[in-house]
């Protein structure tokens, strides 16, 4: 069997808006043994003059979710992409994924892709601290998406209602709660902790 048909061994990255998740999971790609995607990424790299592209803009800019058949294509074209460049070795690199899946029918479409090992879910109490890390985001790093502060708390608000729930889909055990208040190489510390048991499963298992 090929091995794009293979369930690709994953640790999710989950939380709400501005909770640091791109930040962790780009410095955990950056270490042996771990390939991070971002699906933001995925969509931000996107023309947005293209069809597709227009398509993705239309729901982004308004805070709003684009359609999970249309995400999950997008995702998936990326990953194999990787793999067929060998940027990602799924034989010998633990997937570190953010920004999906985001809701449960997302998690379901990405059953017969993933054998999730870990969900590491980042918290923070302090909901306007991350709405200010956004906006700085977004002027650090041109996001027209994050400046809008009520498009912001919009997405919040989509969060808490259609993400939060999918916690709830993957068994306690996989799951680890981050305190991700400190600074990133404290989080960093217990990110490493939790999912370090998870990537020794890709040096001890076949692929």
């Amino acid at each position: 069997m090929n091995s794009v048909e293979k369930r690709f061994r994953s640790v999710l990255l989950f939380g709400p808006p501005g909770v640091g998740k791109g930040t962790q999971g780009g410095v955990l790609g950056n270490i042996p043994g771990f390939f991070h995607l971002a699906v933001g990424d995925v969509f931000r790299s996107i023309d947005i003059n293209s069809p597709i592209g227009k398509k993705v803009y239309a729901y982004s800019s308004k805070g709003e979710l684009v359609p999970d058949n249309l995400t999950i294509e997008i995702w998936k074209k990326a990953l194999n992409a990787y793999v067929s460049l060998s940027r990602y070795k799924p034989w010998e690199d633990l997937l570190v994924l953010d920004g999906i899946p985001r809701n449960l029918n997302q998690a379901k479409l990405v059953e017969s892709d993933l054998d999730i090992l870990s969900v590491i879910h980042l918290a923070c109490s302090d909901q306007e601290d991350m709405i200010h890390r956004i906006k700085r985001r977004a002027i650090r790093e041109n996001r027209r998406d994050d400046a809008n502060e009520e498009i912001i708390r919009h997405r919040f608000e989509v969060y808490n209602k259609t993400s939060m729930p999918v916690l709830e889909h993957y068994p306690d055990e996989i799951v680890s709660t981050i305190d991700a208040n400190g600074s990133p190489v404290e989080v960093l510390r217990r990110i490493l902790d939790a999912v370090i048991p998870a990537q020794n499963v890709c040096f001890t298992a076949d692929w």
